[in-house]
């Protein structure tokens, strides 16, 4: 009888070892902790308000409109996270989608939408230049830079509108926006699509991996899982199932931003300017460069979000997403994003931003008060930062 030779059995072992604590660690609070805090909470608040005799949380009409109030946070929330990553902070997206979007209702009248978004889209970029130059140019510290900035475009706010709502007057101008921004798209064939890519594409990397016994990607069990989680919800929902166009506008998005991070060149070069800017730059990489195009790409973001916001209201006040800043930045922390650079997933961040609105759309069916939401969200977000502390502090020692 053979006997298999001794290097290969212990090449076997080696590989369930690792296969064993990858699913450990992919599958830990620390990786999928905000996926398991969205599903227990929406049965959670689904189980509540049918007990409670509320409308049905867990409705098809809820679930979509979720998605809806999530789209403009989330897409902002996406840009955050590269930002993040490449190590700076940007505290002035809200200020900027606001600008964008005064812009937009200002000129829509005058000059058409497309013209006018076409103008609060490169403004917005301009603001991203130049919180980008002060930063990487003159050295001061990203978080006082753009708290700076904050303040300094909502004042231009202020003076866009002098301090009034502005309203868009014109027809044409009016149906362009809400052909844009409004209207839903079906949506049941076109999910049932995307899971079976996710399971095909992330299923033939697990089995390759499991059958050379190698360590598995961070992103393939993740992967499957997806896209199990949408061929259910796509199953449940029926053909009845339809979306917002701006929903269609943010996974679009998320999706393209995800895989130049997961899958290109770029990509790679974002995580290490992030992660050692010093051994970035001596590895030849203009890290300037790629942390001046974080903020372009938050500022950009943050505008277009702006125009969705103008074309979905025809109107803007010089209060307008006042505080979204915190909603943002509180979406790529749930996501697990690191506020020290080279660490993020714009998946997470995503998942992170429709938590949040989760619990908002939960505390107004259950009619609970604004001051018990601002506790509740505000104790998730330390309790993710702590999960998400605590587990790398443990990863370390476990490393050393």
């Amino acid at each position: 009888m053979n006997k298999q030779p001794r290097t290969q059995v212990f090449r076997l072992k080696k590989g369930c070892t690792m296969l064993k604590s990858d699913w450990k660690r992919h599958f830990g609070l620390r990786e999928a902790g905000v996926y398991y805090a969205l599903i227990i909470l929406m049965l959670i608040l689904g189980l509540v308000t049918h007990f409670a005799g509320r409308p049905a949380y867990l409705s098809a009409t809820n679930l979509t409109n979720i998605l809806y109030q999530a789209s403009m946070v989330g897409m902002m929330g996406v840009a955050m996270t590269v930002i993040l990553i490449t190590g700076n902070f940007d505290l002035s997206v809200a200020s900027v989608a606001a600008l964008g979007a005064a812009v937009t209702v200002a000129l829509a009248g005058p000059l058409g939408f497309w013209a006018a978004a076409g103008i609060a889209l490169l403004s917005t970029i301009g603001v991203g230049v130049l919180n980008g130059t002060i930063v990487q140019v003159l050295g001061i510290n990203a978080f006082i830079v753009t708290l700076g900035t904050l303040t300094a475009i909502r004042g231009l706010v202020l003076i866009l509108t002098n301090g009034r709502s502005l309203l868009v007057s014109t027809p044409e101008a009016k149906a362009q926006m809400v052909a844009f921004e409004g209207g839903k798209v079906p949506m049941q064939m076109a999910l049932l699509v995307i899971a079976v890519l996710l399971v095909v594409w992330f299923g033939r990397k697990l089995l390759r991996a499991r059958s050379k016994g190698e360590a598995m990607p961070v992103s393939t069990p993740g992967g499957v899982v997806a896209g199990l989680v949408v061929a259910a919800i796509a199953l449940m929902a029926g053909p009845e199932l339809t979306v917002a166009k701006p929903v269609i506008y943010a996974g679009i998005y998320t999706v393209v931003v995800w895989a130049v991070l997961s899958f290109t060149t770029v990509g790679r070069r974002v995580y290490a300017v992030g992660g050692n800017p010093v051994a970035a730059r001596l590895a030849g990489i203009n890290v300037n460069a790629y942390k001046m195009a974080g903020f372009i790409l938050a500022s950009g973001t943050a505008g277009f979000a702006g125009i969705l916001f103008a074309s979905r209201l025809g109107a803007v006040n010089p209060t307008a997403l006042q505080g979204a800043e915190l909603t943002v930045i509180a979406a790529a922390i749930l996501g697990g994003t690191s506020l020290f650079g080279g660490a993020g997933s714009v998946i997470k961040t995503l998942v992170g931003a429709l938590l949040l609105f989760t619990l908002t759309n939960g505390f107004n069916i259950l009619n609970l008060g604004a001051n018990y939401q601002g506790v509740i969200e505000g104790t998730v977000v330390v309790a993710a930062a702590a999960i998400y502390t605590v587990g790398g502090n443990k990863r370390k020692k476990a490393a050393a």
